[in-house]
């Protein structure tokens, strides 16, 4: 299938996994993420909506639908353990969502010059074969530099992080711009929650060493 790619990434021990493991998600940070643990898998769109609910807290939308995007390919992968992932970000009342384009960019990290933003992260593991699922929501809090005008406009022209909610890629240029962190895990920022992640694919039966 098109939307489908094997990664191959230790071809000499495929055949000791012994069950199939799936990224419900097209994000490529998603995905680069998860090659670092060096298992094989597929990725797959799971095509799941990402609205929040009425009144539903940041952190609850992220774990409704790392969960429902990993039931989304249950039918297509009746036999594997599947991966599903959101992030939903905040600062204040204010929900983050990815700029788009280089104006949204600017007002997003203007709003957020000097203030602190909430990256709450959620990661599933679905037993397709048994319908257990793990879950759990790794929150981050990013406080901002003081961000003028000059330091926002060389920043978004060097890195276009127009796909980024809060408009900052940690993992490039943008840490730049970040005064500090507060999280258990870093790579939950990103968009992926590893220390969690390994140890739900270990309960699951697949240690990753």
């Amino acid at each position: 299938m098109d939307d489908i790619i094997l990664e191959n990434l230790r071809q000499n021990n495929v055949m000791g996994q012994p069950r199939r493991l799936v990224l419900a998600s097209t994000s490529k940070y998603r995905k680069a993420l998860l090659q670092r643990l060096g298992l094989a898998f597929e990725v797959a769109a799971p095509g799941v909506g990402e609205e929040p609910l009425a009144g539903e807290a940041p952190q609850d939308t992220a774990l409704r639908l790392s969960l429902l995007k990993a039931k989304a390919l249950a039918p297509r992968f009746a036999d594997a353990l599947i991966i599903g992932s959101d992030q939903v970000a905040a600062s204040g009342n204010l929900r983050l969502d990815k700029p788009g384009d280089h104006a949204s960019a600017v007002r997003q990290l203007r709003s957020l010059s000097g203030k602190a933003a909430d990256f709450h992260t959620a990661v599933t593991l679905l037993d397709a074969k048994s319908g257990a699922a793990q879950s759990r929501v790794v929150p981050c809090r990013v406080v901002f530099r003081t961000l003028d005008e000059q330091r926002i406009e060389s920043y978004l022209r060097r890195e276009q992080p127009y796909d980024c909610a809060g408009s900052a890629k940690s993992e490039g240029l943008g840490i730049a711009l970040i005064a500090r962190m507060e999280t258990d895990d870093p790579t939950a920022l990103i968009g992926l929650p590893l220390i969690a992640l390994t140890e739900m694919l270990e309960r699951a039966g697949l240690p990753v060493v």
